[in-house]
């Protein structure tokens, strides 16, 4: 069996090195390192699959967040309503910016933003809420967007784990996750499902006049060169970077098959096992459907009950087979964003999460041995220890 990792970059690189490594050197040899004709070819066909009016490529995901934010003239104090279980970038930009962030609960289900905590907390300065597609799955937008009409509220998907995942509406149809939004933000960090070999970010919009504003931000707030007419930042995706991305775009949708095929074999192998609770797609989904275009598996992550994590991750670990905890501390309870307005009464879901979630090996070079080995391994750790 080869080495199981988390991420296995190099085996999906070998898959395609005849297509990135010409494409490097193309920008190798033009010397148009910045701002080249790579980079608006990406752009332009990242436009195309998403089906989005704009793509402004940014040098990273968190950056792609806070020039969101400053794009729609946020001010310092402004609320924004955001999940208590992700990632810190989210809620650091919220800070950077001086605007006020409010954590609120997630769903038990789909771990995502709880709507009922969004309402709760919507308060009269509030401005705007930021859904996390977490480790993959698309939030419920339409009842987001529903929610933000309702209270004149900007919605910014935070995309950075779900790109390629679709979003069906109520009506039937289908919407790319980051279309829906009135912007969002993505990552290409190099794990992510869509990822270059660097840093790298991206904004997407469907407002003309907010990406005219969020292209003059990303370039130190220059629509003409040494003509600064907003505050800008300086954050641009490299061409050599964009070249990579060019390159990974055309099998993104088959990385995204590829991920769910191994999320339902190991869904089957844990199937009605009492102790673990499988990852599913929307809420009404009976597990991984044949159809379950609205999860992209950035993360497959399991919940446990009357298991010890720890000792489970240790175990794995002792076996040679990596493992995530994505996030072993909630965002309410970090010391930067420690707040007194915050009540943990609040946060049972995400309480509860950070002591019961494990994330297993996932990426498009899984093979069958793998889960195998991975599965056995966890199902023995826990029928032993029950």
């Amino acid at each position: 069996m080869k080495k199981i990792q988390m991420v296995d970059l190099q085996g999906q690189y070998s898959k395609i090195k005849d297509v990135v490594d010409p494409s490097i050197q193309e920008v190798v040899d033009s010397a148009a390192f910045i701002n080249g004709p790579k980079v608006h070819q990406f752009q332009k066909n990242l436009e195309d699959y998403l089906g989005v009016k704009h793509v402004i490529p940014c040098a990273n995901g968190t950056d792609a967040l806070q020039i969101a934010m400053m794009g729609l003239g946020l001010k310092p104090g402004d609320e924004v309503i955001t999940a208590d279980f992700t990632f810190a970038a989210t809620v650091e930009v919220i800070a950077l910016l001086q605007l006020t962030p409010v954590l609120v609960d997630v769903d038990p289900i789909t771990f995502n933003i709880d709507i009922d905590a969004i309402e709760k907390a919507i308060t009269p300065k509030t401005k705007a809420i930021v859904p996390v597609h977490l480790f993959g799955l698309a939030a419920d937008m339409d009842a987001l967007m529903d929610l933000a009409e309702k209270h004149n509220l900007y919605v910014i998907e935070d995309n950075a784990q779900g790109i390629g995942a679709d979003y069906t509406h109520k009506d039937g149809s289908k919407t790319k996750t980051g279309a829906i939004g009135h912007v969002a933000s993505t990552s290409f960090f190099p794990s992510k499902n869509l990822g270059c070999y660097g840093d790298g970010g991206a904004i997407f919009t469907n407002d003309d006049d907010l990406a005219h504003t969020i292209r003059g931000i990303v370039n130190h707030g220059m629509y003409k060169r040494y003509h600064h007419d907003v505050v800008g930042v300086n954050s641009r995706l490299d061409s050599i970077q964009a070249a990579v991305l060019d390159a990974k775009l055309p099998h993104l949708d088959t990385y995204n098959s590829t991920r769910r095929d191994a999320a339902r074999k190991y869904t089957a192998i844990f199937k009605d096992h009492p102790k673990i609770t499988t990852p599913s797609g929307r809420t009404a989904c009976e597990g991984i459907c044949n159809t379950c275009d609205c999860h992209v598996f950035h993360q497959y992550t399991l919940k446990l009950e009357g298991v010890d994590r720890d000792a489970l991750v240790a175990h794995l670990q002792a076996n040679n087979i990596p493992c995530g905890v994505y996030y072993p501390i909630p965002l309410h309870r970090q010391k930067a964003y420690v707040d007194e307005r915050y009540n943990e009464a609040d946060f049972e879901v995400t309480n509860e999460l950070v002591t019961s979630v494990i994330s297993l090996p996932m990426h498009t070079e899984l093979d069958d041995e793998q889960i195998e080995f991975i599965t056995s391994t966890i199902l023995n750790f826990i029928n032993s220890n029950s």
